[in-house]
């Protein structure tokens, strides 16, 4: 007899997961060694994107039941996209996963607790962007106060899981805001700023550091007002309709002639804002301005290349060589085909020798938030990395997304290399090279 919770499954994947999409897998394995999971569970073909679409065409069909073993395929998922430009067929995977996961949160009952957490999360604190500058200001009353000494000095965070220990433990310094120099120079572009939500709150001084380097390339720098977070969190979470209310509420803060761009310097923000227009295109109010708006959003690394950024480097000269290398954003490379701009800088960054890490494309283990909802196979993908990070040498790991920043500095940690490597935003290297703090 099948049970309730398998009907209401089964009805869920039929109204949310295309069918279309699904068919569109020729089931030829290109996908596989591109996949993080695959490759960490010992080429377990449920974690892998071809088995995962097999799984959701059999839950779509009846052919499976649900259970613990569907579901943890399904969350072992990092997201990242990586399958996408490996697949000869086109496979839309990031809309498969998304309407997988609003699927299951549609349909599988959930407790309290879980309950108040999501509200918290979608509702609150990544819904209003005021929640969630309070919410910092809280993590800045625990860094100054000697709260957070204090704690670590008794072990009470022992008493936690290991991760959030490890998280605890490379939350950047909040910092009150600073005024910004005037760098000000003849204009070469206007441009509209997504200033986002972590990266304006935990990382504003490397917001700060965008727009001025930016005003020093010549453009003229526009914050609009009422921008929200993007909504990428809540469409990976099964929350789509909470992230696309944000993305309406971004397109109507950004909706103007008035710039030639809308920069950010979040990889993962930047794939969501991206893809605005495909996924607004059946909503006829803002379908024309979705579409507009994904047009003009462009990476910071890819506008500093537009507005010159190399030729300045490259009369920039120094003497002293270290290593710096790079860790792609897996929703900036994936997703927007951003890799080669982001080079381009390092390469020509004076007093440093660029080299390539291994594997630099696949996925660090941050993932949004899964190495919180999967610290283990967070764990283990990090571990690779790692390996290949050592064999480097760098003294300087760059990245272009706040959670690869910390993943790779929780990385930095715990192999005890502090003191030989620093994980940087690009952003940040790239100011301390050309205007120093």
């Amino acid at each position: 007899m099948v049970s309730e919770l398998q009907q209401r499954m089964q009805k869920s994947f039929q109204e949310n997961v295309s069918e279309e999409y699904l068919m569109d897998c020729m089931r030829c394995g290109f996908c596989l060694p591109a996949c993080p999971t695959y490759l960490a569970t010992n080429q377990d073909e449920t974690h892998s994107p071809r088995g995962r679409i097999s799984l959701m065409k059999a839950m779509r069909d009846g052919d499976v039941v649900w259970d613990g073993s569907v579901e943890e395929a399904f969350d072992m998922c990092l997201g990242c996209r990586a399958c996408e430009p490996a697949c000869p067929a086109g496979v839309q995977y990031g809309v498969l996963i998304e309407e997988t996961r609003v699927a299951v949160q549609q349909a599988k009952p959930q407790g309290r607790l879980e309950k108040t957490v999501r509200k918290t999360a979608f509702d609150g604190i990544f819904a209003d962007q005021k929640k969630m500058a309070t919410a910092v200001k809280l993590v800045q009353f625990y860094q100054r106060s000697g709260l957070q000494a204090a704690t670590r000095k008794i072990g009470f965070l022992n008493l936690f899981p290991p991760f959030m220990k490890e998280m605890e433990g490379v939350l950047p310094k909040v910092e009150s805001k600073r005024k910004r120099a005037s760098l000000k120079k003849p204009q070469t572009a206007r441009v509209a700023f997504f200033t986002g939500c972590l990266m304006d709150t935990l990382f504003q001084n490397t917001n700060r550091k965008t727009i001025e380097m930016l005003e020093w390339l010549g453009a003229e720098v526009i914050l609009p007002k009422e921008q929200q977070c993007c909504g990428a969190l809540h469409g990976h979470s099964g929350e789509m309709d909470k992230g696309l209310r944000n993305a309406r509420a971004n397109i109507d803060a950004f909706d103007s002639d008035d710039f030639d761009y809308i920069v950010n310097n979040a990889g993962g923000c930047g794939a969501f804002l991206s893809e605005y227009g495909k996924h607004l295109q059946n909503d006829k109010r803002y379908m024309k301005k979705a579409e507009r708006f994904s047009r003009k959003t462009i990476d910071i690394s890819s506008l500093f290349v537009k507005l010159g950024m190399n030729l300045r480097l490259k009369a920039m000269e120094a003497e002293e060589k270290s290593i710096v290398t790079y860790q792609d954003s897996c929703h900036l490379r994936n997703v927007n085909q951003v890799f080669l701009e982001p080079r381009s800088l390092l390469e020509d960054a004076p007093g440093f020798e660029y080299k390539e890490l291994k594997d630099a494309g696949s996925c660090c283990g941050s993932a949004g938030i899964y190495n919180l909802l999967q610290p283990e196979m967070a764990g283990k993908i990090l571990t690779s990395k790692m390996k290949e990070v050592k064999k480097l040498q760098p003294t300087k790991i760059v990245t272009s997304n706040p959670g690869c920043l910390m993943q790779m500095q929780i990385g930095i940690q715990k192999e005890g290399l502090e003191q030989e490597i620093q994980a940087v935003h690009i952003v940040d290297f790239l100011y301390d090279v050309i205007l120093k703090d």
